[in-house]
């Protein structure tokens, strides 16, 4: 391995070690929505490559390219059958060769997103495994004899001949985790759809197989993983239950388990190094900062992964079930990214993101998307491209895509929406999708899977047919063409963020320090890097907001603004700053 990209990149002046995958914004293709080349309603990879001047034009870094690999798309691709084919609805090897080298002319890297919790039950592997309980891939997946039907803990639990599945652990998309097979006369673990068994990491032919497939990725051409629930590939030790009065739940248990660490070591020795982008996600919530840090420590015994996902920011507001909702202020917000800014102030880095592929749209969430839609979007942006970390960027958050009206359970699309809604009314838990309509409006993943609004044509310019899901439609409004046509749109501000943060080595590297913890709606801070300093200050309120400014304003310039603000200046000098609905500014001081 090359020690230099594991170690070493020139220091800076607090210390901070320069890296590329530090300084670059990455943006989140999610295919299936992205763009259609052939008309069949479903995005595909010739659509991306006819979009790469778009993202060129951008001005981003990366493309997170989310799963294309052959699969049936029980869970839109996170369900996958061979690792080392393109799937047919996507293209071919030979279209995703051109996307790889399409970016790579302009200087764009592409990240590829790495499953290996599991994998699809059609996989040659699961195949295999069900044959009999002698095979060779049998121990690839978790499989156990199930217990007593006494020991079941609801109706619903209980398997073939009154059998209760080995415990009473919950898949993520509704129902047991454990499927019954009967041509063997076990059960199969699947954390997430029935349809998506858990590898068994404790097995070294799973990892030695999952490496190989890495290293095959990287020679051609990949420069990085987004890998996928990574920290669930290690299970406790006899598969414990839940403790439901101790609320210890599913997640709890399986979470971070025993060996992780060591499993991720295994991976940083057999493929990894510092060349390449890897963001781990890491679901529960909270995640354990001591567990964070060792995920992306350098030392002998970290991980060396770039970056995590963690979760805590986007739980704020949900609730245990998917439609269930809970208020959150920005106090809470503010703690969050303060916490963890500080976590990584002097080893690791922060990835930072509001939405993607499992999110809703951030502007809707977290934002005003009604009269200020543009404002708050822009605002928004503003936050996660002058905190300290690499910031993500989901397709069609550059022109303030809002979350989708849902009116029908028939317009949902998404497995983990339809599979809890349908368990919860089958169980009497929920009368009727009425009941849970606003919720899942606000919730749902699929909020994020709407076609990227292209154009003011019919499907958005998206595809020449009926979209595999609905088209938002606000689309006439809000569409890259009319973005790009405006000097004043949110994709215009986009691209003068992106250039901002990549003229400007002290939004990327300059150490953080908040303001205004306690205010209910200004988040104010600086980044300081030598002589360098940045004040930001963001009015998360619908109305106009007054704070005494915290800074010292001595040659003091406006960097950008999401308004006109020919007096920000003065007024950061006199001492006060009156700042207008969705209002930011970034001063240089």
């Amino acid at each position: 391995m090359d020690e230099t990209a594991r170690t070493g990149g020139e220091t800076l002046p607090n210390g901070e070690t320069r890296r590329w995958w530090k300084e670059a914004v990455v943006y989140q293709v999610y295919p299936r929505s992205f763009a259609d080349s052939d008309g069949d309603g479903v995005g595909d990879i010739p659509g991306i490559v006819e979009k790469v001047d778009y993202l060129d034009e951008l001005g981003v870094d990366v493309v997170w390219l989310t799963p294309v690999y052959e699969s049936p798309q029980a869970d839109n691709g996170y369900d996958i059958a061979d690792y080392r084919a393109i799937d047919d609805q996507f293209g071919t090897m030979a279209d995703w060769e051109a996307l790889r080298d399409a970016l790579h002319e302009r200087d764009i890297k592409l990240v590829m997103d790495l499953v290996v919790n599991h994998t699809s039950d059609e996989h040659d592997w699961f195949q295999n495994a069900c044959e009999s309980r002698d095979t060779e891939y049998r121990d690839y997946y978790v499989w156990r004899d199930g217990r007593d039907a006494a020991d079941a803990d609801a109706e619903y639990d209980v398997g073939p001949d009154g059998e209760a599945p080995p415990n009473d652990w919950r898949s993520f998309f509704g129902g047991p985790a454990w499927a019954y097979h009967e041509g063997t006369e076990q059960w199969y673990l699947h954390l997430f759809d029935r349809k998506q068994p858990d590898l068994n990491w404790e097995n070294p032919d799973v990892r030695e197989d999952v490496f190989d497939m890495m290293n095959w990725w990287v020679q051609k051409g990949i420069d990085g993983f987004r890998m996928d629930v990574i920290n669930l590939v290690s299970k406790p030790e006899g598969l414990p239950g839940t403790d439901p009065d101790a609320g210890v739940r599913t997640i709890d248990r399986v979470a971070n388990g025993p060996r992780v660490h060591e499993f991720l070591g295994e991976m940083r020795e057999a493929v990894l190094d510092r060349a390449l982008l890897t963001v781990g996600e890491m679901v529960g919530n909270p995640l354990p900062v001591d567990h964070a840090r060792r995920y992306v420590s350098d030392d002998e015994d970290g991980d060396g992964l770039s970056m995590l996902f963690h979760f805590e920011h986007v739980l704020l507001d949900r609730g245990e079930e998917v439609w269930e909702t809970e208020d959150w202020n920005l106090t809470d917000l503010k703690a969050v990214f303060d916490r963890w800014q500080e976590a990584f102030a002097d080893e690791g880095w922060n990835s930072l993101y509001l939405n993607n592929h499992d999110q809703p749209r951030m502007v809707s969430r977290f934002g005003d998307d009604g009269e200020f839609r543009r404002e708050s979007a822009k605002l928004l942006g503003t936050l996660l491209h002058t905190l300290r970390g690499t910031p993500y960027v989901y397709q069609g958050e550059e022109l303030g895509m809002t979350n989708y009206p849902f009116e029908s359970f028939d317009d949902f699309r998404d497995v983990e929406t339809l599979n809890n809604v349908r368990e919860a009314i089958d169980a009497g838990e929920v009368d009727s999708f009425d009941a849970v309509r606003d919720g899942l409006r606000a919730n749902s993943r699929d909020n994020a899977r709407t076609p990227v609004q292209w154009t003011d044509d019919e499907y958005a310019g998206f595809s020449e047919s009926r979209p595999w899901i609905a088209v938002n439609p606000n689309y006439p409004e809000v569409n890259a063409t009319a973005e790009r046509d405006d000097a004043d749109s949110v994709f215009r501000y986009y691209q003068r963020l992106l250039a901002f943060r990549d003229e400007n080595d002290v939004v990327v590297y300059g150490d953080y320090d908040p303001f205004f913890q306690d205010h209910e709606d200004v988040w104010a801070y600086t980044r300081t890097l030598g002589e360098e300093r940045l004040f930001v200050v963001l009015n998360f309120a619908s109305e106009t907001t007054t704070v005494a400014s915290p800074v010292e304003a001595s040659g003091v310039t406006l960097e950008l603004s999401n308004y006109d603000a020919d007096d920000a200046v003065q007024e950061l000098r006199d001492g006060s700053l009156s700042l207008r609905p969705w209002e930011v500014r970034v001063y240089r001081c």
